[in-house]
């Protein structure tokens, strides 16, 4: 499907110098002389290589469309990840490396989305959203009375996140898995 350069939106894959591209970052630019622009970091779905690049609205662009299969997570070993299509019962194992960071947020039996291109994974979209239990916060200093101040904790995870003072070790907490950031105290 062909897009004008100006339409490109975060998460938007698209295909670029013979590659697939995601974009991450977009920013609409009118210079003062000079026709308008969108400025969008892209990230190479294939090596992970980043670019910087700049369409013109008369530019068009090829978004590419996913296939988006439910999948349930099983176990890792090593640095591959092995989930399970849940309507095939089929096993597919993918490495961590595409998950980054976020591969410290998978838990036994998580559903996830697994994104394919032409038969081959290429990313994996987690809930938007985990309960996990902080297992160190450091203490509150007193004086610290500012309402936007934060402490350190880490996860039951491994994973260390800023804090409200008022959460301690032991308590569960909501945290976002794209920012990797507090959201909430769990109910």
């Amino acid at each position: 499907m062909k897009i004008n350069g100006n339409e490109i939106r975060p998460g938007n894959v698209i295909t670029h110098k013979n590659g697939l591209w995601l974009a991450v970052k977009t920013q609409a630019v009118k210079p003062g002389k000079g026709p308008a622009y969108a400025q969008v970091e892209l990230k190479n779905l294939i090596d992970g290589t980043k670019l910087n690049e700049r369409f013109r609205a008369s530019e068009t662009v090829e978004r590419v469309r996913l296939e988006q299969k439910d999948h349930q997570y099983l176990y890792a070993e090593g640095d591959m990840l092995t989930f399970m299509d849940t309507d095939t019962y089929d096993q597919i194992q993918i490495p961590r490396e595409l998950l980054e960071d976020r591969a410290a947020f998978l838990q036994d039996g998580m559903k996830v989305t697994v994104e394919s291109h032409e038969g081959r994974a290429i990313g994996v979209a987690l809930p938007d959203h985990v309960t996990l239990a902080v297992v160190e916060a450091d203490p509150v200093v007193k004086g610290q009375t500012a309402a936007s101040s934060y402490k350190p904790a880490m996860l039951e995870n491994g994973v260390r996140v800023m804090v409200p003072p008022f959460v301690e070790a032991g308590e569960r907490v909501v945290v976002d898995t794209n920012e990797i950031t507090y959201v909430k105290r769990a109910e």
